[in-house]
């Protein structure tokens, strides 16, 4: 069976990550978005709030599961039997981090190949960041990201006015 895992914050997802992963599906027979806890960042959601909103966007994607973890990326794809990790590049400055992280896992797991996925021209300035500075202020998040991230995204950020 051949599986890859598809790690990131996910804080929150969005349409640029699940174009990313419907595409990658097809070449694996499963893909687990590894949702991480990311002590570097002040998350939006809670661990458990971006499985269950990735869980709900991937609901109609039979070869995916979503998980959580802590701790390095290559042990959690040995942990699950992966063969790849999956990354999305938006531009040359993904590019460059996303680099130095593969070839920094692969000195750690020669026997796991990082594969880069372009995302497509659409979704390429879409970031969970934008995505939260626009949801702040107020402003329209419906065409970056699933219906269930939009609701629970101004329902964080209104939660104060209930």
């Amino acid at each position: 069976m051949r599986i890859a895992i598809y790690p990131g914050t996910f804080d929150p997802v969005t349409n640029g990550h699940l174009d990313i992963l419907k595409r990658v599906t097809a070449f694996f027979d499963e893909v687990i978005v590894a949702v991480a806890v990311d002590s570097n960042k002040a998350t939006l959601f809670s661990l458990e709030e971006r499985i269950k909103l990735l869980e709900t966007s991937t609901e109609d994607m039979p070869h995916v599961k979503v998980k959580g973890f802590e701790g390095l990326t290559v042990e959690f794809a040995r942990e699950w039997g992966a063969s790849a990790i999956i990354r999305g590049l938006r531009a040359m400055q993904d590019f460059e981090y996303e680099f130095q992280l593969a070839l920094m896992n692969k000195k750690l797991a020669k026997d796991i190949e990082t594969i880069f996925l372009m995302t497509q021209s659409e979704y390429s300035f879409i970031s969970s960041s934008s995505i939260k500075w626009v949801a702040s202020l107020d402003g329209s998040i419906s065409e970056f990201v699933p219906s269930n991230v939009e609701e629970a995204i101004y329902a964080k950020y209104h939660q104060d006015e209930e």
